[in-house]
């Protein structure tokens, strides 16, 4: 997938090409990243380098490279100082003196396959190659290699960086990104990144692309709830199936930067890598420091294609592939919006049974089951069994629940502390945070130094014989602090850099991760940060399943799953069905809506079962059953956006052989005598098969796809008789199969 051709390298699959040149000057320079191309003959090459744009007005390279300048050229890994104004990738500077980097070419070699490696999060596969390219600035003694990889099956380059001190003096590096891609001609394009706050998270948000620097980042040690990493840059008329669209994702979870630079030529550098504020890492002699990953998408059929790549870029490249099968992901039923800090084990045992009875598969006690644990203000930090909540003992309440031939999960904030724990009390320097007289405190709790090792070690002591004791299946992992006053006794202790906290300890969370994993790699971890304020491919690349929000209601979920799978799979995506009047929005909702956005991604329940009537079971049995058959299509089905406006949620998935589909409609607001009849185009079927419908109708592929599915939403508003749908906030689930 890889080949080289006088100064040229081409990148390519059967979706993509990416193709670079080595400059004149010996630095790297972008040349395409789009739909594949054969390869490039001789004339073309000829043609590339006879016609190079010279811009006017620019500061030039060299005095001996006549009008060769770095300000008009489409650059690999683009540095400030070099005849180049625009945003840098790197900064490097030496005590005192900042380097003017000058990286040239000296290398490169390829190396197939990309192992799953615990230690940190990467992208991974038996079908990739990865080219990387070898360059050093000979002046200051730093060597510089950017790694490309490709994998055959996916429209995605990915890119990192490993940078080392080849000198003797010891260097500090300020910035190092993670990947630049840089495009012409983008005076039409507009940014899409997916912003928002705690309890509405990831929505989508469009604005155009200026002339200027548009960002969107973290400083909160997290990838945070305000914004995400991912970007997405389109044509202003791409629809759902058509137009070009380039996105840009990072395999991390700490500080981040993302964002477009437009220059005066209407040139787009679009960039991801860890946030530069606050960043200093030292680099002595022979010391190296490795960026995280990132991934560039292309797509030329829309947000339905892009997604599609997304999609199966992240569940068979950064995902353990081990979790794509759908009996290690079972329906959960979570204890916290049912009980909150208010239960026992008579009461937790009372429930696991009515939970047993409707098909739910995992029983997870979320906060408040340990020592002292009955509001969110104390006792972080000491991963005891409360013994008056537990009086039996944890071990023999885990053997009740598995008696049941049910899972067991248990909640865990590993990386916090509350003030009051005996080992603050011993380790005051275990605590993250600048030795001030004031330190500020949220939810009651500070954030441990998992800079340090030995920190690292003694929480995962702790949690470790919790997992034996209980013989636990599943682990939901919460992170309800953001990190401020980011100090650490032990880097000080260790005449290590402050500006390094912030790395390392995201370092220190996956570690804790690795330890995890490696002794219990049966045990399905859920991500959490009070609910999505860490939905990365870091965490996914542990985590299969993440809690994407704290705000549980059905249709608040709806603009956060719209948002969440342009650059996240359904498989990921942890929905529980919740009560009414949801606890968080005060909003009453048909069960039948819930689940009926609910059981696309994850399935789970949370909510008080004594409270359901008869009728309210049976159907939550059904679903489970309807569930359990349609699991693979519900997690690992082609999701796709028929359409989206304020009012109106239409999306489907559907199989990879075009037998099975659901689809989904959902109207927002009751319209009386709107139309008497309107019709759903399922343009993503097979014209050449016989569909049934909900077991009913038999119809035509070719019928579906060019004129629709009639929408089974009606509201006459007189005779109630032909109303399907009787009040606002209503979803209705179409099943669709072949029919033979």
């Amino acid at each position: 997938m890889i080949e080289k051709k006088d100064n040229f390298f081409h990148l390519y699959n059967k979706k993509i090409s990416y193709i670079f040149e080595i400059l004149e000057n010996g630095h790297l320079g972008q040349v395409y990243f789009g739909k594949r191309v054969s390869k490039l003959w001789e004339y073309d090459i000829c043609y590339l380098k006879k016609y190079k744009n010279k811009a006017a007005g620019t500061v030039k390279y060299s005095k001996d490279m006549g009008n060769f300048t770095l300000a008009d050229q489409l650059q690999e890994y683009p540095v400030y100082g070099t005849s180049d104004f625009g945003m840098s990738a790197i900064d490097v500077r030496c005590e005192s003196e900042i380097y003017y980097l000058d990286f040239q070419y000296q290398d490169y070699k390829v190396k197939r396959y990309k192992k799953r490696n615990l230690d940190f999060p990467t992208s991974y596969g038996n079908n990739a190659e990865t080219l990387s390219i070898e360059l050093l600035d000979v002046e200051r003694n730093l060597k510089l290699w950017q790694n490309f990889t490709i994998f055959d099956d996916t429209a995605a380059i990915v890119k990192s960086i490993k940078l080392e001190n080849v000198g003797e003096k010891k260097v500090n590096v300020n910035k190092c990104l993670s990947g630049v891609l840089e495009l012409r001609n983008m005076p039409n394009h507009e940014l899409v990144t997916l912003d928002g706050a705690w309890l509405r998270e990831r929505h989508i948000n469009i604005r155009p692309i200026k002339h200027g620097l548009t960002t969107v980042s973290s400083l909160k040690g997290a990838s945070g709830h305000q914004h995400n990493p991912f970007i997405m840059i389109k044509e202003k008329d791409t629809t759902l199936e058509t137009g070009e669209i380039y996105a840009a994702n990072l395999i991390y979870s700490g500080n981040f930067i993302s964002g477009v630079e437009m220059d005066e030529w209407d040139k787009a550098r679009i960039f991801v890598g860890i946030n530069p504020e606050y960043f200093e890492w030292g680099l002595s002699p022979k010391e190296t420091f490795s960026t995280p990953e990132a991934v560039f998408f292309y797509s030329e059929n829309g947000i339905n294609s892009l997604m599609d790549e997304t999609s199966l870029f992240v569940n068979e490249h950064v995902i353990d592939k081990k979790w794509q099968d759908v009996t290690k992901r079972p329906i959960v039923f979570n204890s916290w919006e049912t009980m909150y800090f208010d239960f026992d084990e008579k009461k937790l045992l009372d429930a696991a049974k009515e939970v047993k009875k409707l098909g739910m598969e995992c029983f997870v006690i979320d906060d408040g089951w340990f020592e002292n644990r009955n509001d969110d203000r104390n006792s972080l930090g000491n991963w005891k069994y409360d013994i008056n909540k537990f009086p039996n003992g944890l071990k023999s309440f885990s053997k009740k629940i598995h008696d049941m031939n049910l899972k067991l999960g248990i909640w865990f904030e590993p990386e916090m502390v509350s003030p009051n724990v005996e080992l603050l009390k011993k380790h005051p320097e275990w605590l993250l945070g600048h030795p001030y007289s004031r330190k500020a405190i949220g939810r009651g709790q500070y954030v441990l130094d998992f800079s340090n090792p030995m920190v690292i070690e003694e929480i995962y002591n702790q949690i470790k014989k919790i997992i034996i004791m209980t013989n636990l299946d599943y682990i939901k992992w919460d992170m309800n602090r953001n990190i401020t006053e980011a100090y650490s006794a032990y880097l000080h202790d260790n005449d290590r850099s402050q500006g390094e906290v912030f790395h390392r300890y995201i370092c220190g969370v996956y570690t804790l991760y690795k330890k995890i994993i490696s002794d219990f790699p049966d045990i399905l971890i859920e991500g959490c940060a009070g609910g999505g304020g860490r939905y990365d491919l870091g965490i996914l690349f542990y985590s299969p399943q993440i809690w994407p929000s704290d705000n549980s209601d059905a249709t608040e979920r709806l603009d956060i799953l719209t948002g969440t799978v342009l650059g996240y799979p359904l498989s990921s995506f942890s929905s529980h069905i919740t009560a009414s009047p949801n606890h968080q929005t005060n909003r009453r909702t048909m069960l039948s809506t819930r689940h009926n956005i609910g059981i696309f991604g994850a399935l789970g329940y949370e909510l008080d079962l004594n409270k359901l009537s008869t009728q309210e079971k049976k159907e939550i049995k059904d679903v489970i059953s309807f569930y359990k058959k349609n699991q693979e299509l519900m997690m690992y089905g082609r999701f796709i956006k028929l359409t989206t406006n304020d009012d109106v949620y239409n999306w489907a998935v559907v199989n990879k052989d075009k037998s099975e589909a659901v689809v989904m409609i959902f109207n927002r607001k009751i319209k009386p005598n709107s139309t008497p009849k309107s019709y759903l185009k399922l343009h993503f079927l097979d014209e050449g098969k016989k569909y049934i419908i909900n077991d009913t109708d038999i119809v035509s592929g070719e019928f579906l796809k060019k004129y629709g599915m009639e929408n089974p939403i009606v509201f006459n508003g007189i005779n109630q008789q032909y109303s399907v749908v009787t009040e606002d906030l209503q979803a209705i689930c179409v099943k669709i199969r072949e029919y033979k």
